[in-house]
């Protein structure tokens, strides 16, 4: 997840440069118009691996914990019907 929090802080510090530089003339419009769909590939690529890795955390949680999980969600559920009635 902290992968994914630096990349957006990498994607906006690279756009704030590409916007900066344009703003000098050092880049010409063509060239921005290029280089911000790599870099939202770039941030893509680690938003799915993170996502991906958020998956893999949650289904070895689930596997490990599957029956604690569901007898918490049981008392959980029995504790509201007993105090609502």
């Amino acid at each position: 997840m902290f992968n994914l929090l630096d990349a957006t802080k990498d994607y906006w510090r690279k756009l704030d440069e590409l916007e900066a530089a344009y703003q000098r003339g050092e880049v010409s419009l063509t060239e921005v118009n290029a280089r911000v769909p790599e870099l939202m590939a770039e941030l893509s690529r680690e938003r799915r691996a993170a996502i991906a890795l958020m998956q893999s955390s949650w289904s070895c949680v689930w596997r490990e914990h599957q029956q604690a999980i569901v007898g918490t969600l049981a008392v959980g559920i029995l504790t509201c019907a007993w105090m609502i009635a």
